[in-house]
C-alpha cells in the first residue's frame, strides 16, 4: 500500500496541480488527527502552524483529499460536514449521541452480513453503505456504565 502522501501527490499530478507547501501541511495535519474533523477544526489546527494559510485553502484541499480517496465526508445530521480518513481505513458505522454529539465508530459483522443478505434478497449487489445510529449516550442519560 502506498503512503498517503504519494497517493495525494500522484492525484494532484493527474489533475495538473502541484503539491504546494500549504497542501502538504494540510495533508500532514489531517493525517495526524483521529476522528471526524470539520473544515473549521482542521483550519484551526493548520493555522496554529502556519498563520498564512487561509480557510478557503483548507476547504479546497479537503475537497481534493476527498476526491483523491484519502478522506471521506461524513454527515451526522447537524448540518456540519466532517471528514475522516478513508485511505487504509476499515469500513465502520457510527453511533451518535443527539445531546452531546459524541460519536463512536463501530463494526458488527452480524449487521454487515444482514445488510448483504437484505440486498441480495432484493436483487442488489452492495457497492457500499453508510449507517448512522442516533441515541442518547450513557453519560448524557446520567448513567455511566
Amino acid at each position: 500500500m502506498k503512503e498517503p502522501q504519494a497517493v495525494f501527490t500522484e492525484f494532484l499530478t493527474r489533475k495538473n496541480l502541484k503539491m504546494t507547501p500549504q497542501r502538504r501541511l494540510i495533508l500532514d495535519v489531517f493525517l495526524a488527527e483521529d476522528g471526524h474533523l470539520a473544515s473549521e477544526d482542521l483550519y484551526n489546527r493548520v493555522k496554529a502552524q502556519d498563520k498564512s494559510i487561509g480557510q478557503a485553502t483548507v476547504y479546497r484541499t479537503l475537497k481534493l483529499l476527498s476526491e483523491s480517496g484519502l478522506a471521506k465526508e461524513v454527515h451526522f445530521g447537524d448540518g456540519v460536514t466532517r471528514y475522516e480518513k478513508k485511505y487504509g481505513s476499515a469500513h465502520h458505522d457510527h453511533i451518535l449521541c443527539e445531546r452531546c454529539g459524541a460519536t463512536l465508530e463501530v463494526v458488527d459483522e452480524h449487521i454487515e452480513r444482514l445488510q448483504e443478505e437484505l440486498a441480495k434478497a432484493h436483487g442488489f449487489v452492495l457497492t457500499g453503505h453508510k449507517m448512522y445510529l442516533y441515541g442518547i449516550c450513557a453519560k448524557c442519560r446520567g448513567k455511566v456504565d
